[in-house]
């Protein structure tokens, strides 16, 4: 393959860039996923990006990109340049317009928003473009290009813009604030191109991002000026007939260049009825060279006369009114001389948001007068004229209308009464794609075939919803929209799409299984004030249908999360609100067995984690569960129970049935009612793993909580799991790498408080300490303060003591470390139990290390605490040893520790051996990073 480098013009996100270069080292997705951090799923989203932006067929050509890309010994390896272009590739030469460039690169300097306003076809795009183009390195932080033409809703502009952005969805957050957050600092320019049909919702968001950052500069194209105070407006003009010089213009020279790309170039003494032909059609780009496109076949002649008849209709009036209508003229002799089939297919494919197949087209376009089969040779010819955009993927050809032409083609499907029928037929054809893409399995060439089709499936819905009698179709295409981007890792489309569904349901029993759904995607996104909202909506809606017993599960289910994920709650809950929910919800359950297992479910959660009466309420939920063969109730109440088990030190027990959980969950798809089952069954299980020192099954649990396709863009819920063993098991290196990605991801996720995420601060705030980074250490607790559920404090938070006496003990404050350990073990009963055997071990070694006067019994009642996790044994084992003075019981805990895969604790005790020990355990540290240990010589 020649020049297999990167283009200029196409830009690749830094994540993109990361997945090159090891697609450059012939890793596999798995190999990328466990490098990068990232699910496999997303790995094979990338590969599908950057096949589609590199234009290449296969990994073996990205392999040979990312090579020819690779830099030279001691420089920077591939990355994303940020000042990259991320801009459509030119599909033919740019002609001319030297001196508009220049005037709008000049307005670019000055002024914040500069609009190129001009008439359909006079060539904004591809003046944008050029002088984009041209400007990345005025730009640090990139210049990005975003289509609104496939954009049907304002509220898609934001998550347009992220999606251009590399940002996707971001939890418990708008996209707009999104965008704005990550535009915020960064110095870029942003081209929207195509405004005029979404003017308004471009203005209200420009007002915001602009507001909120000040080095942001954006270039719009628009038919009509924004109408905004901020506003700098470039007329474009029409291309020139004639240069300064008395030569021919850039209007003739773009016709001398598509009539030869056509294989007829014109002859030198054809450049004067040119330059009429071309000013007669007052410059307008489309125009020439749709005109530029017949001259092939009609030569100047045909062209006179073909045009003649059209451009002599034209009286005064103002000069853009001209334009349009020497545009308009031309789209009609052109439309003219098409067969009528030809023309039916032209008209019909204006429907497409985007680029198309042909065997899309041959359904929705395909009917009378189009001949059966005659579809794909018919969009051939229509390329050939220029009145389609032939685009050549990896996956197949495509085919795509320009903007100008798609909206003549609206028109004229208007004029021949085939608008409902038309978009009807795109209707059902988006309804099959959605049918096709909800039952295949959502792996690589499924993620690209979703995003092949989302626009197409956006733009019908907005059709079908404001059209009456296809209402239904409309509810179903919304409910098959939400599965995919649920699916596709996008739970807040997902959300307002379900929303969207219960707005367009047949009656409120329908509305309230959307609403269900809907709730269940917030809580997926971590935002559960919106969750209990919409189960309370849901439950309004069952009631209004008869279904009492519907309505009252939707209210047990607020009681739970209430109380089971406090970490979710942005502001803690009224007082009374459970015991009113569930007071309610018993009102209505009657003898339904799903409700009542429900409301037990959550008296549970009310109770008292210690009373034996809680238990008695879980094992008649999980009764009731098993005999209607529910396995999210079950799932639900085997979570309560998995918590009483942990707090009464019973680890084994509980890991069991938190393992039991995630095989309930094993033949269930992901879906958004039970995405919150899914996180929290797999992140519960991994604790429990932690709990009784089983890390290697805590990092295939964290693992599989990173891959939910929910998390794929949340890099702070994707790794927070993750944290927590790798810190534990000292692989530090991989810790900082995650601690980055979960930094990144909770600041664009706008900083959310969320208890239940900051057990991952504090373990990367240690790592940093371990390695003697006190200020990384400091700005890591500084976001565990942030994350912390409100009405929380640090002293309340376990592993948070557990954490700092680590940090103490490494450094040989023994002392402190016992008076940070202030409380006993047998006093871990509630919050954070399953860190009781780690907390344990610990207080046993502060207590020998600092010649605390109740070593022994220390030790004795260390060791209850510390019963069914290894780890923890070995380290009470070895605090016995150094106060015995026992060499042989150093060395069993270590070969114990080293088995269990607890590097940084193996090593530590390799040092307390001694000796030829000692020195392999400290070299052992210093490849971990650590700062040396306190320990006094032998």
């Amino acid at each position: 393959m020649a020049d297999q480098g990167i283009p200029a013009e196409v830009g690749i996100s830094a994540r993109e860039a990361e997945v090159l270069a090891a697609l450059g080292e012939h890793l596999t997705n798995a190999e990328i996923g466990a490098r990068l951090s990232i699910s496999v799923r997303t790995v094979e989203s990338h590969v599908s990006s950057l096949l589609r932006k590199l234009q290449v067929a296969d990994r073996r050509a990205l392999a040979v990109v990312a090579a020819t890309t690779q830099p030279a010994p001691g420089t920077q390896p591939v990355r994303a340049t940020t000042v990259a272009a991320v801009l459509p590739s030119r599909l033919t030469p740019f002609v001319g317009r030297v001196a508009e460039r220049a005037a709008l690169t000049e307005a670019l300097g000055e002024h914040r928003l500069v609009t190129a306003v001009g008439p359909g076809g006079v060539g904004k795009t591809r003046l944008a473009l050029s002088v984009a183009g041209a400007l990345p390195d005025r730009f640090a932080d990139g210049v990005w290009y975003v289509d609104l033409v496939p954009v049907t809703d304002p509220l898609m502009i934001a998550p347009a813009i992220a999606d251009t952005l590399g940002l996707g969805e971001s939890q418990g957050r708008s996209a707009t604030d999104h965008v704005l957050g990550w535009l915020a600092e960064r110095e870029a320019l942003l081209v929207l191109d195509n405004c005029e049909h979404v003017a308004d919702g471009v203005v209200l968001l420009l007002e915001r991002l602009l507001a909120g950052s000040p080095r942001l500069r954006v270039l719009a194209t628009s038919r009509a000026r924004l109408l905004v105070p901020f506003e700098w407006v470039f007329a474009v003009p029409g291309l020139s007939v004639e240069a300064d010089d008395g030569g021919p213009g850039d209007a003739v020279e773009l016709f001398a260049g598509r009539a030869a790309a056509g294989g007829r170039p014109p002859m030198p003494e054809d450049t004067k009825r040119i330059a009429a032909i071309c000013r007669g059609l007052d410059g307008m780009a489309l125009a020439i060279e749709l005109a530029a496109a017949r001259f092939p076949s009609l030569g100047l002649d045909g062209l006179e006369a073909g045009l003649a008849d059209r451009l002599r209709l034209l009286t005064g009036g103002a000069r853009i009114d001209d334009r349009h209508r020497s545009l308009r003229s031309t789209l009609d002799w052109s439309y003219a001389l098409l067969a009528e089939p030809v023309q039916a297919v032209l008209r019909r494919v204006s429907v497409f948001a985007g680029p198309f197949t042909a065997a899309a087209a041959s359904t929705v376009a395909g009917w009378s007068p189009v001949p059966a089969g005659a579809v794909p040779t018919i969009l051939a010819g229509l390329a050939e004229q220029s009145l389609l955009v032939t685009i050549v993927r990896p996956g197949g050809t495509r085919y795509r209308v320009w903007e100008t032409i798609r909206q003549y083609g609206v028109d004229r499907l208007e004029e021949a009464g085939e608008s409902v029928e038309a978009f009807s037929h795109h209707l059902s054809w988006c309804l099959d794609e959605s049918a096709v893409l909800v039952s295949r399995e959502p792996v690589d060439a499924w993620r690209a075939g979703f995003d092949e089709v989302a626009d197409e499936l956006r733009g019908a819905l907005a059709w079908a919803a404001g059209t009456a009698r296809f209402r239904p179709e409309a509810y179903r295409l919304a409910i098959g929209l939400a599965d995919l981007s649920f699916t596709r890792g996008m739970p807040g489309e997902s959300q307002r799409r379900y929303e969207q569904a219960a707005g367009l349901a047949a009656d409120d029993l329908a509305a309230a299984d959307a609403l269900r759904s809907a709730a269940g995607a917030a809580e997926s996104r971590h935002v559960g004030t919106e969750a209990l909202r919409l189960r309370r909506c849901a439950a309004d809606a069952a009631l209004r249908a008869g279904d009492r017993a519907g309505a009252a599960g939707d209210l047990a289910r607020n009681a739970v999360l209430i109380y089971r994920a406090p970490g979710l709650m942005a502001t803690a809950p009224a007082v009374g609100e459970v015991e009113a929910l569930v007071t309610e919800g018993w009102a209505l359950a009657g003898s339904d067995l799903a409700a009542q297992a429900r409301l037990l479910t959550a008296e549970a959660f009310n109770g008292a984690i210690d009373d034996p009466a809680t238990v008695d309420l879980i094992e008649r939920a999980l009764t009731l569960a098993r005999r209607i063969g529910d396995p999210l109730i079950e799932n639900a109440a085997l979570d309560q129970l998995t918590a009483v088990q942990l707090a009464r030190g019973e680890f084994r027990a509980a890991a069991a049935s938190a393992l039991r959980r995630t095989e309930l969950l094993a033949s269930m798809p992901v879906t958004a009612v039970a995405g919150l089952e899914f996180f929290d069954s797999f992140g519960m299980a991994a604790e429990c793993a932690v709990a009784t020192g089983d890390l290697p099954a805590a990092r295939r649990l964290a693992e599989r909580l990173r891959d939910l396709p929910f998390h794929a863009e949340e890099g702070h819920l994707a790794t927070v799991q993750l944290l927590l063993v790798t810190a534990l098991a000292g692989d530090w290196d991989e810790t900082i790498t995650l601690a980055e990605r979960f930094r990144e991801g909770w600041e664009r996720a706008g900083r959310p408080r969320a208890g239940n995420l900051s057990g991952g601060a504090y373990a990367a705030a240690t790592a940093h300490g371990l390695r003697g980074d006190d200020d990384a250490r400091a700005a890591w607790l500084a976001i565990f303060d942030a994350l912390m559920t409100p009405g929380r404090l640090r002293t309340d938070v376990t592993f948070g003591d557990f954490f700092d006496a680590l940090l103490l003990l490494h450094r040989g404050q023994a002392e402190e470390a016992t008076q940070v350990l202030d409380t006993s073990p047998e006093q871990l009963t509630h919050l954070y139990a399953e860190w009781r055997p780690w907390y344990a071990a610990l207080w046993a070694e502060a207590a020998v290390l600092s010649g605390h006067e109740d070593v022994a019994a220390r030790l004795q009642r260390a060791r209850v605490a510390a019963d069914g996790n290894p780890i923890a044994i070995a380290i009470v084992d070895r605090a016995a040893a150094l106060h015995t003075g026992g060499r042989d019981g150093l060395s069993t805990a270590a070969a114990a520790l080293q088995v269990a895969g607890c590097r940084y604790q193996w090593a530590r005790t390799l040092v307390f051996i001694g000796g030829e020990q000692r020195a392999h355990g400290e070299s052992v540290l210093a490849a971990m990073g650590a700062t040396p240990m306190a320990w006094s010589p032998e």
